[in-house]
């Protein structure tokens, strides 16, 4: 059979990423007994890189489910009285939603699209309302907005509030951003394999602080697959509470060496370039097409990892991408009611700034006629 798939480097999406050749290669091995030591090599032979993806000296938990199961594990093991959901972006929300589904009391703090959630905001709400929530939840990187929020300052106000805790999601951050769990104080942070870590999707990854764990411990109703005392019982021995996806845990194993040897200084500078190419292209093409593209998060406040660009009236992401798929380029629409006055650039995981560079001239040459083909009694202003 004839490989038809395009050479990598085309494939944008802020999730799930592309996945390099080798790495995908790396899961066809032969299936072991996941409770023997092969696994227990398996695990604690990344233990330590995967510790320091998350800037962490504690067990690291690797679960067969995507990211949103960790999402709910930070709920159901960790509030009782009330969550504050902490939104930027459709991902911040999907906090609300599973609190609301699992029976816990909820309550937002939500923010305009674009926009970052500020510490100075949540300490104001925690003040006036004492007592009424013991878990604030927050997303480090929103992958529908673009909006990298300041988790560091946003642990340091929670910890000003005697039992409450702080679950992050770093779906789009972890393997693309500097984590720092420990130094952070944050409780429970987690993320998914098709992100910055640029593994297929399957795999969800998490950290719990020891408050975290105490706190479970006194929660009658934790969940059987997503108890974190579990996943921290078997996580010490390098094993899982549940049967693993083998074949992905040897991706990750593959994954994590390479992350590893190309350094996470390097990795991380990689993402800040490709972030800022992207932003100095969207100025550029605002200029030289005389239309006000944008980009949506504040300034300050970008993800390394993923941006989106905002559209002038009469360019819809929609057109878009169906434009630059037909050349070959994948990216992706805004999420959600953001649809079509966004598109999305997934620049993360093993993309570099050479790759980045080539789609961004294709993009260019899609908007361009895309402007030219705008019916002339529209305007551009927002």
């Amino acid at each position: 059979m004839t490989d038809t798939h395009p050479p990598f480097g085309k494939f944008f999406l802020p999730g799930p990423t592309e996945v390099r050749p080798e790495v995908l290669q790396a899961m066809v091995r032969p299936v072991i007994g996941h409770r023997g030591p092969a696994m227990r090599d398996l695990l604690g032979g990344m233990a330590t890189d995967l510790g320091a993806l998350f800037g962490t000296s504690r067990p690291v938990y690797v679960s067969t489910s995507s990211a949103t199961g960790l999402m709910e594990a930070a709920i159901v093991n960790l509030a009782s009285r009330g969550v504050l959901a902490l939104v930027c972006g459709a991902f911040g929300d999907r906090f609300r939603k599973i609190a609301e589904r699992c029976g816990r009391p909820v309550d937002v703090l939500r923010v305009e699209p674009g926009e970052p959630n500020l510490p100075a905001a949540l300490r104001a709400r925690l003040a006036a309302e004492p007592g009424r929530f013991d878990l604030v939840t927050v997303v480090h990187s929103e992958t529908s907005t673009g909006v990298l929020n300041p988790v560091a300052e946003i642990a340091a106000a929670v910890r000003e509030f005697e039992d409450v805790l702080l679950a992050v999601d770093g779906v789009t951050s972890v393997g693309g951003v500097p984590i720092r769990f420990d130094a952070w104080g944050a409780d429970f942070l987690l993320t998914g394999s098709q992100k910055a870590l640029a593994l297929p999707p399957g795999l969800a990854l998490g950290v719990a602080s020891e408050r975290a764990l105490e706190r479970a411990r006194r929660m009658e109703a934790r969940s059987y697959y997503f108890d974190l005392l579990d996943f921290e019982r078997r996580a010490r021995e390098h094993q899982t509470p549940n049967t693993p996806a083998v074949s992905l845990f040897y991706a990750l194993a593959h994954q994590v060496a390479r992350i590893g040897e190309e350094g996470l200084d390097v990795r991380f500078a990689r993402h800040r370039d490709m972030a800022a190419r992207t932003a100095a292209w969207v100025d550029g093409i605002s200029a030289d097409l005389a239309a006000p593209f944008g980009i949506l998060a504040r300034e300050g406040y970008r993800s390394p990892t993923v941006t989106a660009v905002t559209l002038p009236d009469g360019v819809a992401g929609s057109e878009v991408v169906r434009a630059l798929a037909g050349r070959g380029w994948t990216i992706a629409t805004g999420y959600g009611d953001l649809r079509d006055r966004c598109v999305r650039i997934g620049h993360m995981g093993d993309h570099t700034a050479e790759e980045l560079g080539a789609l961004l001239d294709e993009l260019r040459q899609v908007l361009s006629a895309a402007l030219a083909g705008r019916p002339s009694h529209e305007g551009v202003a927002r």
